[in-house]
C-alpha cells in the first residue's frame, strides 16, 4: 500500500468510540448503573467536571453525550476560547431555553480558564441555563475556582490498564478500514503498550507512525527497535504544575522519611525524566533533613546544603549523581521529628496562651536605668560552673518545667539525651 492512501484524519479520531457500547474503560463510572451512564442514558446530565489523565477519555465521552443527548451540544476548547465564546453560547442558551430545549456546553482543557472566564460560567449553571461538561487533566482543587466546584460534581477517571490499552489496541486493528488492509504480522503490543504511558491517543498515534514508516515492507512486524525508531523517549506522564508534580515529590519524600533508599531513587529518577527542577527537589531534602532526621545525624542537614549547592554549580546532567548521593545518604540516616515536634509545640503555646514576660534576670542591661531596675541580676553565666552547666530557670514562672523538646533515642540524638538528663538533675528534664 502506498502512502497516497493514508488517511487524512488522525488514527485516534478514526476509531474513536461513538456509543457507551463502544467505550473501553473507566467502568465505576460508565458501568451499567453506575452514575455517569445512568445521566448519559436518561438523558438527566446536570453540570460536571471529567478529571483524568491525558487518553482516558474525557474527551470521548463529551462526544458521545453529544450524539446521545436532546439537547444542543457546544464544544470550547479553553486554550482558544474565552469569555466572549462563552456568552456567545449563553446567549444561544437562552434562546433554547425558550424553546424548551436544553443547552450543553463542553469545555475541554477548563483548567486553562483564569478566574474571570470561570467566574463568567457561575451564574448560567446555577440558574440551570447551561449544563456545562468540564474536562481537565489538573486537579480541580487547584485549577478550578471554588465556586464552579461547589456548581459541579466531579467525576475522577482512572488511567487506562494495560489490559483496556490492549483491547483498544484490538478494536483499532479490526475496526479501522486503513489498518486492517494491511499486511501485519508482528507487533509488540507489550512494548507498545508501555510507551502510551497509560495513553491511548499516544499509543494509537505511535501505532500510526509505525505502520506508516513500515508501509514499504512486503509483511509489516513493527518490533521493539521500530517503535524505538520512531519516537526517541518514552512518555512520561508529568506536568510539573500540575497534580502529578505533588505526588511524586510526596512519594519521594515519604520513601526518604521511611528510609527506604531504593524507592526514594526510583521517585527522584522519575522526576528528573519528567524534567522537575533538580534544585527544587534539592531544596526539599534540605528541609527533609532537619524536619525527619534532624539530631539523630546532624550531618543530613550539612549534607543536604551541601548538595543544593553543588548541584547549583553543576547542573544537569552531572547533577543526578549529587542528588543521588544525598537521596541515598539521607534514606539511609536514623530518623527523628524531634526538633520539629519541639518548634510546633512551641509555637502553640505562643499562638494560645498569654506572652509572659522575659524574667528578669534573663533580660539585658545596655542601660544605668535598666541596671536599676534589676534586669540581667542573679544571672548565672554557665561558663563559669563546673562543666559549664549551671540550674537555672529559663522559660517564664508560668512555664516552669514545660518540655517541647523530647530527644529520640536514634543515632546521635541519643548522645544529646543522655547528655542533657546527666546535667538536668533536679528537674529531672529528658
Amino acid at each position: 500500500m502506498s502512502k497516497e492512501n493514508i488517511p487524512d484524519v488522525p488514527l485516534a479520531e478514526r476509531v474513536r468510540p461513538k456509543s457507551l457500547e463502544q467505550f473501553v474503560g473507566q467502568e465505576h463510572l460508565l458501568g451499567e448503573g453506575k452514575p455517569l451512564r445512568t445521566m448519559i442514558n436518561n438523558d438527566t446530565l446536570s453540570s460536571f467536571i471529567l478529571w483524568g489523565p491525558p487518553g482516558s477519555g474525557k474527551t470521548t465521552i463529551a462526544r458521545i453525550i453529544a450524539n446521545q443527548t436532546n439537547s444542543d451540544f457546544f464544544s470550547l476548547n479553553a486554550v482558544s476560547s474565552g469569555v466572549k465564546e462563552v456568552r456567545q453560547v449563553i446567549e444561544l442558551a437562552k434562546q433554547n431555553k425558550s424553546l424548551g430545549k436544553k443547552t450543553i456546553l463542553f469545555i475541554d482543557e477548563i483548567h486553562r480558564f483564569n478566574k474571570a472566564q470561570q467566574d463568567a460560567l457561575l451564574s448560567s449553571i446555577e440558574s440551570g441555563l447551561i449544563i456545562l461538561i468540564g474536562a481537565t487533566t489538573e486537579n480541580p482543587s487547584f485549577e478550578v475556582i471554588p465556586a464552579l466546584r461547589s456548581r459541579t460534581r466531579i467525576f475522577v477517571l482512572n488511567q487506562l490498564s494495560y489490559d483496556e490499552l490492549k483491547k483498544i489496541l484490538s478494536l483499532a486493528l479490526k475496526n479501522d478500514e486503513f489498518l486492517s488492509a494491511l499486511k501485519i504480522k508482528y507487533i509488540d503490543e507489550d512494548f507498545l503498550i508501555y510507551l502510551s504511558s497509560g495513553d491511548a491517543r499516544i499509543m494509537l498515534n505511535i501505532l500510526e507512525a509505525a505502520l506508516i514508516q513500515e508501509l514499504k515492507s512486503e509483511e509489516i512486524n513493527l518490533t521493539k527497535e521500530v517503535f524505538e525508531n520512531v519516537i526517541q523517549k518514552k512518555n512520561l506522564i508529568y506536568d510539573k504544575d500540575g497534580e502529578e508534580h505533588y505526588n511524586l515529590i510526596s512519594a519521594f519524600i515519604k520513601s526518604i522519611r521511611g528510609s527506604d533508599p531504593d524507592a526514594a531513587i526510583y521517585w527522584l529518577a522519575r522526576m528528573l525524566e519528567g524534567g522537575e527542577d533538580p534544585l527544587f527537589i534539592a531544596r526539599r531534602m534540605i528541609i527533609l533533613a532537619s524536619e525527619d532526621i534532624g539530631n539523630a545525624s546532624p550531618n543530613a542537614l550539612v549534607l543536604a546544603e551541601a548538595t543544593f549547592n553543588a548541584v547549583e554549580k553543576i547542573g544537569m546532567p552531572e547533577a543526578r549523581i549529587i542528588l543521588a548521593q544525598c537521596v541515598t545518604y539521607l534514606a539511609a540516616s536514623p530518623k527523628s521529628n524531634s526538633s520539629y515536634l519541639a518548634i510546633e509545640k512551641a509555637i502553640e503555646e505562643v499562638r494560645n496562651n498569654p506572652q509572659h514576660p522575659v524574667p528578669i534576670h534573663l533580660r539585658n542591661a545596655p542601660t544605668e536605668l535598666m541596671k536599676k531596675l534589676g534586669y540581667g541580676r542573679d544571672y548565672k553565666y554557665a561558663h563559669d560552673y563546673q562543666n559549664h552547666f549551671v540550674e537555672q530557670d529559663y522559660l517564664p514562672k508560668e512555664l516552669k518545667d514545660k518540655q517541647f523538646y523530647f530527644p529520640t533515642e536514634q543515632g546521635q540524638e541519643k548522645k544529646l539525651k543522655d547528655y542533657l538528663k546527666s546535667i538536668w538533675k533536679i528537674k529531672k528534664k529528658y
